[in-house]
């Protein structure tokens, strides 16, 4: 495997991630990605990619972040290889190389959440030795009535 992993720094390679990450993120069209991104990096977000021979095949969105819970840790909010090119070994090279940055930066833990219908994916996970922690709960404050103020 000829590959490369690189931090996507211009528009242009973080637009070259966005076939590959619409393959989770559908909902994100293309013209979105590069404001997105730049918004998320004002917040620490980095966007990474493995290519190979000059094709993105995989990406990967993490931040650096530090909770009470962990200390400081590497939180993947993406990661995800091309569908076509699935158990090629690129997931797990872009994993490592997660691994490696947390490591480079201080980080005690890597964490991500992945969506409970995603059984390949924790199959994934789990062969590259992580674990399920907790359950990760959500809300859309869209869905929730307007409560009166506490008193």
């Amino acid at each position: 495997m000829t590959h490369s992993i690189q931090r996507a720094v211009t528009d242009e390679e973080i637009l070259s991630c966005h076939p590959i990450l619409s393959e989770l993120r559908s909902h994100i069209p293309a013209s979105d990605l590069v404001p997105a991104v730049r918004r998320m990096e004002k917040e620490g977000y980095r966007l990474a990619f493995l290519s190979d021979s000059g094709k993105v095949q995989a990406v990967a969105g993490y931040r650096m972040i530090e909770m009470l819970r962990t200390g400081k840790m590497l939180e993947v909010d993406d990661l995800v290889t091309a569908s076509e090119t699935r158990s090629k070994g690129y997931g797990s090279v872009l994993l490592r190389w997660i691994f490696q940055e947390a490591r480079e930066n201080q980080c005690r833990f890597v964490e991500l959440d992945s969506a409970v219908h995603r059984a390949d994916a924790h199959r994934f996970y789990f062969r590259e030795r992580m674990h399920v922690l907790g359950f990760h709960f959500s809300v859309a404050m869209d869905t929730l009535p307007a409560w009166p103020e506490p008193r």
